[in-house]
């Protein structure tokens, strides 16, 4: 028994030097009280978009894609389900990706940590856009397509343009795994080849998201600028931070020729 404990206690203590260091930190009551916000944020989000007024015939009708801002008006009257269903396996990558950083060892020592600040930054960014889109109201493009069906026109789905949650979702977690990597490994080489991944994965599902007629090009870059900065910003808000006070002696002459001698407090953050 007494040769098990031993062990044991070896084997631990080998495995807490194996760790390597983490440049992050994780508070669980900050941390805890964030993410449950958020999610709690998301799902009232949904609420308020399943509760989504329909419109009429006779607001689509008047719809006129000359009223238009002119960045966005030659999306109007995109419709293709085969860019829609494109738009899903880049979509369905983005979120695979941050995953496959846990293959890095220095990564994977603190899983748990990574796995809490993903979920963060996802749920971050959906408490953004489920709340935005329950509340605003934007005709997709395809509503400005009079050859789709008009039932589908007039469904509250169809209001629900502004902005991108594909886009904005896809883009937390390619930039997420990009700058997780990039803060576990700061000499790591071909980081660029990292980051521009990071930034075509979520582009390529706003290009086929906008060939759906699922959304304007307006819709596509503010849920890229939003997706991107949570992916990169929330893991910057957990860097560890050098906070020390420090209080020194000192000593010199001044500027009367008197010497001197005190004490410097100083604080590192």
């Amino acid at each position: 028994m007494k040769r098990l404990i031993v062990i044991t206690i070896l084997l631990l203590t080998n495995f807490a030097n194996a760790q390597s260091t983490s440049p992050y930190e994780w508070k669980w009551v900050r941390d805890g009280v964030w993410t449950g916000a958020a999610m709690g944020t998301s799902a009232y989000g949904l609420i308020l978009i399943q509760n989504k007024d329909d419109i009429t015939v006779a607001e689509v009708n008047a719809l006129d894609a000359d009223d238009i801002i002119f960045i966005d008006r030659w999306v109007a009257g995109n419709s293709s389900e085969t860019a829609n269903n494109i738009s899903d396996i880049p979509f369905a990558a983005s979120f695979i990706l941050p995953f496959g950083m846990l293959f890095d060892d220095e990564i994977n020592d603190h899983t748990g940590q990574f796995v809490g600040m993903y979920l963060q930054s996802l749920s971050t960014t959906s408490a953004l856009y489920t709340i935005t889109a329950g509340l605003v109201n934007r005709s997709r493009p395809y509503v400005y397509d009079e050859s789709v069906d008009i039932d589908r026109r007039t469904k509250n789905n169809g209001q629900r343009s502004f902005y991108s949650g594909h886009v904005a979702a896809a883009a937390t977690a390619t930039f997420f795994a990009a700058k997780v990597y990039c803060d576990f490994n700061p000499d790591a080489t071909g980081k660029g080849w990292i980051w521009a991944s990071a930034a075509v994965i979520p582009a390529t599902v706003g290009y086929f998201r906008m060939q759906a007629g699922q959304h304007f090009l307006t819709d596509v870059l503010l849920g890229y600028g939003l997706g991107m900065t949570a992916g990169i910003l929330i893991p910057e808000m957990h860097k560890t931070r050098e906070n020390s006070l420090e209080l020194t002696p000192v000593g010199g002459r001044d500027f009367r020729g008197d010497d001197y001698t005190g004490l410097a407090l100083r604080f590192k953050f």
